[in-house]
């Protein structure tokens, strides 16, 4: 109960959440186009900035992933270590987020990239990042 508000502030925007291991890796072994993987949390700067900035970038943004995905850590264990193997070189860390083009992780926000920063500025890294990549 506790989670599904937070979950569903993505979910609004276009995010698909991924629950177990196996739809993980179906979507992430389609190595075709672009996907936008963010690992939801229920932290402080997820909700404060985090999801913020991730929202405003959908909405504001005039190129956009092809998929808009979505795991939450500390919730669906399995589907997260699944996607967190997605990362490489990046260590784990929640909230975090990554894009992928054509199966490769071309941009990654590490927590430590969203704490201390407005979401005006998470939603300015990710708008940047969808005009070079998508």
């Amino acid at each position: 109960m506790l989670v599904a508000p937070m979950r569903q502030q993505l979910v609004e925007v276009g995010f698909k959440s991924l629950l177990t291991a196996d739809e993980v890796s179906a979507v992430m072994n389609n190595q075709e186009g672009t996907k936008l993987m963010v690992f939801n949390s229920v932290c402080g700067c997820a909700a404060g900035t985090a999801r913020p900035g991730i929202m405003k970038a959908i909405q504001e943004s005039s190129k956009l992933p092809n998929e808009l995905l979505t795991v939450f850590a500390g919730q669906e264990v399995e589907a997260v270590a699944k996607a967190r193997e997605f990362i490489a070189p990046f260590p784990p860390s929640s909230p975090s987020i990554g894009l992928y083009k054509n199966g490769e992780l071309v941009h990654f926000i590490e927590r430590h990239n969203i704490e201390g920063r407005s979401a005006e500025m998470i939603a300015a890294n990710l708008k940047a990042a969808f005009e070079e990549y998508c």
